[in-house]
């Protein structure tokens, strides 16, 4: 059996109580207390993570600009540097190959943030469609921890060890080369997140990861800080509604199926991987959509489970769960476009029984302002 990966904070899970699974090859920690409590603390207070398991890619060159806007479904001519964007990376058929963020670090210089297990495939796709002499792609995936600090009390904790003004830090905006107390490396501080809370993504030289993870958890503690496992994560971004690949997104699975429109830029002038499918799909509707359910009678949607009308399969469920903010047996389903309409009443088959739920809007929840 194939030895799993580790992150280079894995030492530190165990101070911490950590229950360990593997994760896509990694070994990583499902939750430290309960998902749950771990949930309330993320949008009452202020949750960290390791996700170092993420991967960077970084491309460079004259040409990468417009290497990217070949490869990638959003508009990269927007990007600024300093700005970070959303976007998804396709197939010929409009299926997708990962869903990641754009860093523009400078003129002609990108890092991609990469799904941890696509890290690879995104990589050979990427070099497979470089057709620009100028144009370099390096996996520098190892050379960085990643750590997310979220919650409405994040910008508080971090500010207490840097005297970068992080207020200036807009959403899905930058600063790199920050300072923090007594580290060495300076880290990039993004206004990003995973969790539908505001918050931070900080990129540091994986030599220094473990001592930033404990300042932070430091002195966070007095705002009841806590390490947050990928059990939380993933409720956290799923009351969102933010994708996961592999369950909202795949290789059959469109970004405007999704509802990613928003990060599908069909007029942009480059032809892309995949733009006549999307465009197609943009301008005349898909055939299936992404919908919230709500259950009526009792019992959890599971990821797979199918979803019926009367008799007819009509589509199946991609997320679900009981939702810790709001109590209630909610899930994602990709269904026929005609029963997309909030209040629809469907059928989801849990095990060996059909049970009633209904078309709800999304996302489930949003934070307040």
């Amino acid at each position: 059996m194939q030895e799993l990966k580790r992150t280079p904070l894995f030492p530190e899970y165990e101070k911490y109580g950590a229950k360990t699974i593997d994760f896509g090859g990694w070994d990583l920690p499902v939750q430290f207390s309960s998902i749950k409590h771990e949930h309330e603390v993320t949008r009452t207070k202020a949750g960290l993570f390791d996700v170092s398991h993420m991967g960077e890619i970084v491309v460079k060159g004259q040409s990468s600009k417009q290497f990217l806007q070949k490869m990638v479904t959003n508009d990269v001519s927007k990007l600024t540097p300093n700005r970070a964007q959303y976007t998804v990376m396709c197939y010929e058929d409009g299926g997708s190959v990962d869903d990641f963020l754009i860093y523009m670090m400078e003129e002609n210089h990108y890092l991609l943030v990469v799904n941890a297990a696509n890290t690879e495939k995104d990589y050979d796709w990427l070099v497979q469609h470089n057709d620009f002499s100028d144009v370099t792609i390096t996996n520098v995936s190892d050379q960085y921890v990643q750590l997310a600090l979220q919650g409405p009390k994040a910008e508080e904790i971090l500010q207490k060890l840097t005297d970068t003004d992080l207020s200036e830090i807009k959403f899905f905006r930058f600063k790199d080369d920050v300072h923090f107390t007594d580290i060495e490396s300076g880290a990039l501080v993004s206004r990003t997140g995973y969790t539908g809370e505001d918050g931070f993504e900080i990129y540091i030289d994986a030599k220094d990861g473990s001592q930033l993870w404990n300042a932070v958890l430091e002195v966070g503690k007095e705002d009841g800080l806590e390490p947050i496992g990928l059990g939380a994560r993933d409720t956290l971004r799923f009351e969102a509604n933010l994708a996961l690949y592999g369950q909202e997104l795949s290789k059959d699975i469109t970004p405007i199926e999704a509802g990613l429109s928003f990060a599908v830029k069909v007029k942009k002038d480059a032809d892309f991987i995949g733009k006549d499918v999307l465009k197609e799909q943009k301008e005349n509707g898909p055939a299936r959509k992404l919908v919230g359910i709500e259950m009526i009678d009792k019992g959890i949607p599971r990821t797979g489970y199918p979803v019926f009308v009367g008799d007819e399969e009509v589509g199946f469920v991609t997320s679900g769960t009981q939702s810790p903010t709001l109590n209630k047996n909610i899930g994602l389903a990709l269904v026929k476009s005609e029963l997309a309409t909030e209040g629809t009443e469907v059928v989801v088959q849990v095990r060996k029984r059909k049970l009633k739920a209904i078309v709800v809007p999304t996302p489930f929840y949003k934070r307040d302002k």
